[in-house]
């Protein structure tokens, strides 16, 4: 930032101004932040296609794998949900996730439950992690 304070006249005036004069400063504020925001917006707007004869296209012409991907993805939100209608416990995909692990099972079976680690074996393997 020093550089910027040292070498450029323009940045010391933007700083003296927003630093002397509260109106300024909102309105410098207002436009890194709206403007920004509103030309995304209209480029996301102009790029957004809701043509029903480019999608169907895009779905012919989609790889194998992707439309593969597209219907895993649709059973497991399918089996999520309705374990969710079912209120059942989920937990172990959590504790799965917090180990790194990822759950593997045949569709619409659920996981057994994690088995709690044997005390005596985390005694001996300290002990000899020790030695």
């Amino acid at each position: 930032m020093s550089i910027l304070w040292e070498k450029s006249e323009t940045w010391r005036w933007l700083v003296r101004k927003t630093r002397d004069s509260k109106p300024f400063f909102l309105a410098f504020a207002t436009i890194c932040g709206v403007v920004p925001g509103v030309i995304g917006y209209g480029v996301m707007q102009l790029t957004n296609s809701r043509n029903p004869q480019l999608e169907a296209q895009l779905r012919q012409t989609a790889r194998p794998d992707s439309l593969m991907m597209g219907q895993v993805n649709r059973e497991r939100l399918a089996e999520y949900l309705g374990e969710l209608q079912r209120k059942e416990d989920t937990n172990d995909r959590y504790v799965a996730a917090l180990k790194g692990e990822t759950l593997t099972r045949k569709p619409y079976v659920r996981i057994q439950p994690i088995p709690k680690e044997n005390t005596n074996e985390q005694k001996n393997d300290k002990a000899a992690q020790k030695n």
